[in-house]
């Protein structure tokens, strides 16, 4: 289902110089810095509002110091949605937003910095969406491609695009990791990707698409406005993944371990095995070879946070999965390494979803179980109420806390793995700060 309402004006509205623009949502780590930087080389006349005070934002603001841009921040006002002839908002303001609203109805034009490359794109695309993996993913296609093609790639992953989007020919290839909310908002344009890689498909963001079922219904725009010459790369291991095959007229492919040469890697986990094959069916559709792909990920060593060797002393390795904020992600980390030998630090900001599994999992495989954050007593409950539990289970309330009590239990041989399988926004900016925040404890060692 699209939301009509944005279906649109923006289709002819290639031209913003002297345009009226209302960029919503600069980002701390600065989400709306290029597009904004990109509005002003257009001529376009631009406001930037964001509801966090300026002593939150001055880092991102610095990055665009001495350009004619006029901040309103520590609040929106309606009449800067309103009274422009564009929006420009952040993905990550949901639809329902009632500033959004009030642009609607005004019949102002809203889009996003993603919308805004893939109109002036003129290369292929290969799309990467999952509940878990699409970074990785998205680097290892990247990787794999670069051996036969001139490869960008952006999108929710390495940053904007946009201002290289003249550059980029036809006979590159454009590789974009694509986020639910950039789904739900690409859905208005009817756009897909010429090559479209589904992950592994769970259920998370709930609280902003409404339910688990438009969650997924917003992955499957990646495939949804697939033509027949178009390939849409699925799981045949999981379930949610290979169910987008009904909702595409492209050409399926499947990927898989049943039967397929494994990669050599650097990256440990079945999961990232997994990632690899996903990353090569897509990539030999394109004219890759196995071979060329073997060599081009040999020594791909992985993205931050994600199974990160963070610190090694006294026998102990010390890894950052801070990306792991569903509690499928968090089982998965854990089977990474040896049974038994795992200290994992789990908790955080409550998503409200089902963490039994994760729980009892941990509890019958883990050395012990350190709880932290909002769900911490919670999990910890949980967790201690296992029929085959052989973990010690410890509530460590924060992260410094858990990470003082890992060190006491380690010994020679163990991990210390933070996998929280949950958000960080109690206790921490982004899962990014968690992660750095944990690899800084743990080199206090």
């Amino acid at each position: 289902m699209v939301h009509a309402c944005f279906v649109d004006k923006m289709q002819v509205m290639q031209d913003v110089k002297n345009k009226r623009v209302t960029v919503a949502g600069l980002g701390r780590f600065g989400g709306g810095i290029e597009v904004s930087r990109w509005l002003v080389e257009q001529g376009a006349r631009v406001l930037v509002t964001d509801k966090e005070p300026l002593e939150k934002l001055l880092d991102s603001v610095k990055k665009l110091d001495g350009l004619p841009i006029e901040f309103r921040l520590g609040g929106h006002r309606t009449e800067d949605f309103c009274s422009c002839d564009l929006v420009v908002t952040s993905p990550a303001i949901p639809f329902t937003n009632e500033f959004l609203r009030a642009a609607r109805d005004r019949g102002v034009a809203i889009t996003t910095e993603i919308r805004l490359f893939v109109e002036r794109c003129n290369a292929p695309v290969v799309g990467i969406t999952a509940t878990k993996g699409k970074s990785t993913t998205t680097a290892l296609v990247g990787e794999m491609l670069k051996s036969r093609y001139n490869v960008h790639v952006g999108g929710n992953i390495g940053g904007s695009l946009l201002s290289k989007a003249p550059s980029i020919g036809p006979d590159d290839l454009v590789v974009l990791e694509l986020s639910s909310y950039m789904l739900e908002h690409l859905g208005t344009q009817h756009w897909s990707p010429h090559v479209g890689i589904v992950g592994m498909i769970g259920v998370d963001h709930v609280e902003w698409h409404g339910s688990p079922e438009k969650y997924v219904n917003a992955k499957k725009n990646l495939v949804r406005f697939m033509k027949p010459n178009d390939i849409a790369v699925l799981s045949e291991e999981n379930e949610g993944s290979s169910s987008f095959a009904r909702d595409t007229k492209a050409k399926v492919v499947r990927f898989g371990m049943n039967g397929r040469k494994p990669f050599e890697l650097e990256l440990k986990g079945a999961h990232n095995q997994l990632n690899a094959q996903a990353a090569f069916a897509a990539a030999q559709e394109l004219g890759v070879s196995w071979d060329q792909a073997q060599k081009a990920v040999r020594n791909f060593r992985g993205l931050p946070h994600r199974l990160q060797i963070v610190h090694e002393a006294n026998g102990v390795k010390w890894v950052n999965d801070s990306i792991a904020t569903i509690p499928e992600a968090a089982i998965v980390a854990m089977k990474a390494f040896p049974a038994g030998k795992v200290i994992q630090i789990v908790g955080g900001y409550d998503k409200h979803l089902d963490m039994r599994e994760m729980c009892e999992t941990l509890a019958k495989s883990c050395k012990a179980v350190l709880t932290i954050g909002a769900l911490g007593p919670r999990l910890a409950g949980i967790s201690r109420e296992a029929t085959e539990r052989s973990a010690d289970i410890k509530e460590s309330g924060d992260l410094p806390t858990a990470v003082s009590m890992a060190r006491k239990l380690a010994a020679p041989g163990d991990v210390v793995l933070l996998s929280p399988g949950c958000a960080s926004y109690d206790q921490f900016t982004n899962f990014e700060a968690r992660g750095e925040a944990f690899a800084q404890l743990a080199k206090e060692s």
